[in-house]
This record gives C-alpha cells, sequence and structure tokens, in this order.
C-alpha cells in the first residue's frame, strides 16, 4: 500500500517521467523535451539513488533509469520530487523493453549496479548481464561508451566477467587490482552496497570500454 505522498508521485509526477516504449523504437534525446549531451542508461536502480546522483551531479546528461520494483519507483520519484532533478526518466518495468526501444549507438553509459545474483544454477541464464543481454547493450552503446558493473557476489563476478570478456565488443580498463577493488570518486555508493560493506562484504566494481565498431 503506498503513502498518499507516494500515490501522488505515481499518479501526477510518474506519467510525465514514463518513457513509452509501446510504439517500437524511440528518440532518447526527444523523451526529455530539452537538448541534452548524453544519454546515460541505469538497468535495475533499486532504490534510485544512484540515478539521482548522477543526475544532480550531471544535469546536462539526459539519464534513463529501469526499475519494475513499485519501492524503488516510488524512492526515486520522492528524490526527483524533493531536488527539482529535471533530467531523469523513468522505465518501471523490464530493461530489455527499453533496450529493445534505443537507437544503435545512443548511450554514452551504462550502469548495471548490485543486480540480482540468481544463485541456483537452473537460474543463471536469467542474470542481466550474460550472452542474452550482451548484444543488445553492444548495439545501443557508442563507441567507446562505459559500461559499469558492480557486485558483491564473487560467483556472480566471475561470470561476468567470463560473459563479457568473451563477447568481443567490449574491452576491461582494469590494470591492476586497485581499478577494481575501490569505487572511483564519481561513482555514488548505492544503498545496496552500503548494506554489503555494512556487513563486511567485498564489493568489486568494473569498468568496460565499447569497443570501435568495425
Amino acid at each position: 500500500m503506498l503513502r498518499p505522498g507516494r500515490r501522488r508521485l505515481f499518479e501526477e509526477l510518474l506519467p510525465k517521467l514514463r518513457i513509452d516504449v509501446s510504439c517500437g523504437r524511440i528518440d532518447p534525446v526527444a523523451v526529455f523535451g530539452f537538448p541534452v549531451d548524453d544519454i546515460w542508461l541505469e538497468v535495475g536502480f533499486g532504490g534510485g539513488e544512484h540515478v539521482a546522483a548522477q543526475g544532480r551531479a550531471h544535469p546536462a546528461v539526459g539519464m534513463l533509469g529501469c526499475e519494475p520494483f513499485i519501492n524503488g519507483v516510488g524512492r526515486l520519484l520522492s528524490e526527483i520530487d524533493r531536488d527539482d532533478i529535471r533530467n531523469i526518466r523513468i522505465h518501471p518495468d523490464d530493461a530489455r523493453d527499453l533496450i529493445d526501444a534505443l537507437p544503435d549507438a545512443s548511450v554514452g553509459r551504462v550502469f548495471v549496479l548490485f543486480a540480482d545474483p540468481w544463485p541456483k544454477q537452473r537460474h543463471h541464464r536469467r542474470r542481466f548481464i550474460g550472452p542474452d543481454n550482451l548484444p543488445g547493450l553492444a548495439r545501443i552503446m557508442k563507441d567507446g561508451a562505459e559500461l559499469r558493473l558492480a557486485s558483491d557476489q564473487m560467483r556472480l563476478v566471475r561470470w561476468m566477467l567470463f560473459h563479457i570478456t568473451g563477447h568481443g565488443a567490449f574491452e576491461w580498463l582494469a590494470q591492476g587490482p586497485d581499478d577494481w577493488r575501490s569505487r572511483p570518486g564519481d561513482w555514488p555508493q548505492t544503498r545496496y552496497e552500503a548494506k554489503a560493506l555494512a556487513r563486511g562484504e567485498t564489493c568489486v566494481y568494473l569498468t568496460f570500454r565499447r569497443r570501435p565498431r568495425k
């Protein structure tokens, strides 16, 4: 049950920010109604703290956020309303629908942070970073675009590294252990990350670059 304030945001604010993917391909710049320098995408934004922080820090960038769970969408709407963040648009559903609707080479940065690890082997194909979704990400990302991943689940980290390095479209930018053990300064902390660190878990931060198309 939504509190009255959250219900108001779902009724009044979300319709203004919601991305309509029902008609097929979309122009990601046009959904903002004003010029933006780049388009960044966060898949599964959880409570929305990271996408909101990036939106505040980069007002000239159009931020697209995907999250199917109503509580996470509600938290992000509250931040947007409170801080009058104008450069975020929301797809409150499966990220794959939005990815399918985006044009080729239209996104300059993608974030997949602390995604569901789907630990049981029979569920591994549900992991977002894997053979089913990497072709779509490679298609929508510009040459030189960044793909940022984070997790505290080492089995998922190994899975992601195996599939991304085997795909061919992405180059891992790490030069040494510090590059994946430490969160970069322009990478705001998420609520899930804070909880993982409080439990004493080790978090891994992976940054890849989209290789130039041939």
